[in-house]
């Protein structure tokens, strides 16, 4: 992986060769035409963020040229000196030597040979100062025509690629997945050492091309990160705060177009800690607290997960007027909202329309627009998660999956159809006996690793009619011990049955085409190498059904 002192410097190249290129082109055009004051601006824009990239990023040589150049051409635009004759041939030399600083960036010992020039860029500028044309000796050492030799010819080891072009590369390469998977099924079936060679080098073709088109469309999360210390400083002043913001893992690298999707989502999370999870100053000495209150914004690469976690040192959330609100807004009972674990109480503040704002000012706009950050999150097949502690503070944990196509799933059998379940919402696999589970309220419970989990089973429940379903019944489950996974999502849980499990493999999913994408459970389709359908359950849709048959 780059460092990310070596990303921002291919950055900053890519970016400078590109400043040069359109200096030199513009340059070329006001010789033709000197008066053009569109011309002249552009140059001085140039140039003017040519230095100031150049030295924040450290490379003060090409800093140091940018702004004498900058110096003469805004002398040019305020009419002191004129762009022609020894000053025209001068301000070329000073290009041409800011190009060759940006092509040896790269290579140890280069020592440019920029007196004479430097000395020239001085000599135009002094020329303003005392009201005449800059010396013959400005002229004396300027070079040659540069560019009669090819070898003088350079061009940037970088490209620029629309995302658009790169979302459609990662596509095809999905569908050559799945064709992959396909002719080593076909391999393994016919037996024949050739073929199966020749899969066996395919594999891991499409493999090398899987992760190359992966990386390309990778960023350091540092990209975002770093534009948030603004974002609370200017956020703390407009609540009359004061913060402590705290960033790290800045060279965590993820898939660019979930970081777009996730930027408001963080921004949001962010107002809210410091808007209504940081108490006033006053307020946190008396509570024996700094005055100054601390966020924390971390990011951590976990295996092919990303998580991001905003943490504050606030007044936290009082759970107790949580289950109020859950009562109070109709979701659930007073006696079910009473029962819930603290996990699953928090995790109603993601429910649309729950907010405790106007009734309960310890949590005050804790829950507004919450539920957009949860939609977004689950667009890219991530999860949310809330922790809070009343008086001490309050984490959001964002687990991020690195690419958007293609995902780890577990695949299953139910009812000798195939069916996938994204990694990211598993927590765990678990075999018991029937005689483990209880009939409560109409649905199948069990106790794992010390939760009490709602289960059902899949085949009554994709197989059986509204009228015939009973999820609640032990009777209808087949065979004594019961393959149960453990999705989980917004801090619930929930157990599924199924028939056979059989491994964890890359899909890649593919949206369901009308009329069956209207049905919320199903989240997708891929093609398994045996060439069989096998849908791909939306979780999150099938933990929301069940809330509702508490």
């Amino acid at each position: 992986m780059k460092s990310r002192e070596q990303e921002y410097k291919e950055i900053f190249i890519g970016e400078a060769l590109e400043y040069y290129d359109a200096l030199n082109r513009h340059i070329s055009d006001l010789e033709k035409n000197p008066e053009n004051e569109t011309l002249l601006a552009e140059i001085f824009r140039l140039l003017h963020n040519l230095k100031a990239n150049a030295k924040a990023i450290g490379y003060l040589p090409i800093a140091d040229l940018s702004h004498k150049l900058e110096t003469a051409f805004e002398l040019i635009r305020n009419k002191k000196i004129a762009f022609a004759d020894e000053t025209v041939t001068v301000l070329f030399d000073g290009i041409d030597l800011l190009g060759e600083l940006i092509h040896n960036l790269d290579r140890e010992g280069y020592q440019p040979q920029d007196e004479p020039i430097i000395r020239n860029l001085d000599l135009v500028v002094e020329s303003a100062d005392k009201g005449s044309k800059p010396s013959e000796r400005a002229v004396e050492v300027a070079k040659g025509p540069k560019y009669l030799n090819a070898k003088n010819i350079q061009l940037s080891d970088l490209i620029y690629i629309q995302i658009k072009k790169l979302d459609h590369l990662l596509n095809l390469v999905g569908e050559l997945i799945i064709d992959r998977d396909r002719i080593i099924s076909i391999s393994k079936e016919l037996d024949h050492p050739d073929l199966a060679t020749v899969s066996s080098h395919l594999y891991r073709l499409t493999e090398d091309l899987q992760f190359s088109v992966m990386d390309a469309r990778l960023v350091t999360i540092g990209s975002l990160f770093n534009k948030f210390p603004r974002i609370a400083r200017d956020i703390a002043v407009a609540e009359k705060k004061e913060i402590h913001l705290d960033i790290s893992g800045q060279d965590i690298q993820i898939d660019r177009n979930i970081l777009q999707i996730i930027t408001d989502s963080l921004l949001h999370i962010m107002r809210n800690a410091i808007s209504h999870g940081i108490e006033p100053a006053e307020t946190r000495v008396a509570a024996g607290k700094p005055a100054v209150g601390n966020i924390k914004l971390s990011a951590q690469s976990d295996r092919e997960l990303v998580q991001i976690r905003l943490s504050d040192d606030g007044k936290g959330i009082d759970l107790d007027d949580v289950r109020r609100g859950i009562v109070q807004k109709g979701f659930l009972p007073a006696e079910a909202a009473n029962e819930l674990r603290d996990s699953e109480a928090l995790s109603y503040i993601f429910e649309p329309g729950f907010s405790l704002a106007k009734q309960i000012t310890e949590v005050s706009g804790r829950g507004v627009g919450l539920d957009v950050v949860k939609n977004a999150i689950d667009s890219i097949g991530g999860r949310i998660r809330i922790d809070s502690e009343k008086g001490k503070g309050t984490t959001f944990t964002l687990h991020l999956p690195t690419s958007i196509a293609v995902k780890g799933a577990l695949l299953f059998e139910v009812d000798n159809s195939f069916y996938a379940i994204p990694l990211m919402h598993t927590d765990s696999v678990v075999a018991l006996d029937k005689d483990e589970l209880h009939e409560i309220g109409g649905l199948l419970v069990a106790d794992i690793k010390n939760e009490t989990i709602t289960v059902i089973s899949l085949n009554q429940f994709l197989t059986a009619s509204e009228a015939t379903m009973n999820l609640g019944s032990k009777a209808k489950l087949q065979g004594v011990v019961q393959n149960i996974i453990i999705v989980t999502y917004n801090n619930r849980k929930l157990g599924l049955i199924v028939d056979k499990l059989y491994r964890q493999q890359d899909i890649v999913i593919k949206p369901l085409n009308k009329p069956v994408d209207s049905i919320e459970i199903y989240g997708g389709v891929t093609l398994l190498g045996s060439g069989k359908v096998c849908l791909v359950l939306d979780v999150p849709a099938l933990t929301r059904y069940f809330l509702t048959k508490k």
